[in-house]
């Protein structure tokens, strides 16, 4: 469904970026090449003039090289994401058999609002490569409420479980797919659950102006009554679960440093955008690390695995764990104490 909107979205874009091409060129003989020219650019333009819109909303008070340095990285991750990888999809997600060694626990891989599992692209490789069996699920319809996919969540754990032959699962969410993880814990249950990593997650709301409104965009807004009832049904053992990573340069999930749980642990990503949590590498190797900790589960595996191949240069700039009540963040080769 969303592979088909984008599709519609960028074809609107090329039109109208043609159309303007056309008629703004200025010798009616360069018509057809500026029509041509515009029709290609219009869409990067487009997502440029909304990554800068929101970038700048969402500023808070942090130093204006990182704020520029995560911008340009949430532009070219976006580019890649909503441009290039998730309009183009037509397969039905499945699960993705581990390519490295040793056997670890399988994952559950849940997107945010407005994407779907290709976002996931990078993640899946790292993951595969340390040993876990992946499975990104697609969260439909669009527009719903967040405890509809309760269901989706729910039945990719099973078959993943069955699949793998495992009794528990760790499951992966970026922004609104870490609400839909805690949505399927109140509804099912953590008995399934050996780990939960979220990124960019809303916990606490989003002052981001949906438009238009839909009943899933209502319920991340700041301070929602839905969110409220959330956070309330949470038990000091469902929480000992979860792990979350934010980056105080987040264009949609803000304000960025509240967006934790009590007693919960969290890790701090400097310079880097909402979209690109899901590809950068300290991100992705701070997912693998907490992952790797778990003792696996594992008893059988459909296929046998290939030669492990791990991440490498992922790992070197991975945070560090610290105790839950302070956590550091590593970014470019620098440390940033607490929030």
């Amino acid at each position: 469904m969303l592979a088909r909107l984008l599709r519609w979205i960028i074809l609107v874009l090329c039109l109208i970026g043609g159309a303007l091409g056309y008629f703004l060129a200025p010798l009616p003989m360069t018509r057809e090449w500026n029509a041509l020219l515009l029709a290609v650019l219009w869409p990067f333009l487009t997502l440029m003039l909304i990554e800068m819109v929101a970038a700048t909303k969402s500023r808070a008070q942090e130093p204006w090289g990182v704020w520029w340095r995560a911008l340009l990285g949430e532009y070219v991750a976006g580019i890649h994401v909503f441009l290039f990888r998730q309009p183009w999809t037509l397969a039905t997600p499945s699960i993705l058999p581990a390519t490295g060694l040793p056997h670890r626990v399988p994952v559950v891989l849940v997107h945010g609002y407005l994407c779907n599992h290709r976002i996931w692209d990078d993640m899946a490789t790292a993951l595969r490569a340390q040993g876990h069996t992946v499975l990104a699920v697609n969260l439909e319809p669009l527009f719903t409420s967040i405890d509809h996919y309760a269901a989706i969540v729910d039945n990719a754990v099973t078959a993943l479980c069955q699949h793998t032959g495992t009794s528990k699962v760790a499951l992966v969410g970026h922004s609104m797919g870490g609400l839909a993880i805690r949505a399927w814990m109140r509804a099912h249950g953590s008995q399934k659950a050996a780990r939960v990593l979220t990124l960019g997650t809303p916990h606490v709301g989003t002052q981001i102006d949906f438009r238009p409104r839909t009943p899933n965009s209502n319920q991340m807004t700041w301070n929602s009554a839905w969110l409220t009832e959330l956070t309330a049904s949470e038990t000091v053992a469902t929480r000992a679960l979860i792990r979350i990573a934010i980056t105080p340069q987040d264009n949609i999930v803000y304000p960025q440093r509240v967006q934790t749980l009590a007693e919960v642990a969290t890790s701090v990503f400097e310079g880097i955008g909402h979209v690109q949590l899901c590809l950068e590498a300290p991100v992705i190797s701070w997912v693998c690390e907490h992952l790797t900790e778990l003792a696996s589960t594992t008893a059988t595996l459909s296929s046998p695995p290939a030669r492990h191949q791990p991440v490498g240069a992922v790992a070197a700039r991975q945070p560090r764990t610290l105790p839950r009540d302070r956590r550091r963040g590593v970014s470019a080769g620098r440390q940033s104490d607490g929030f």
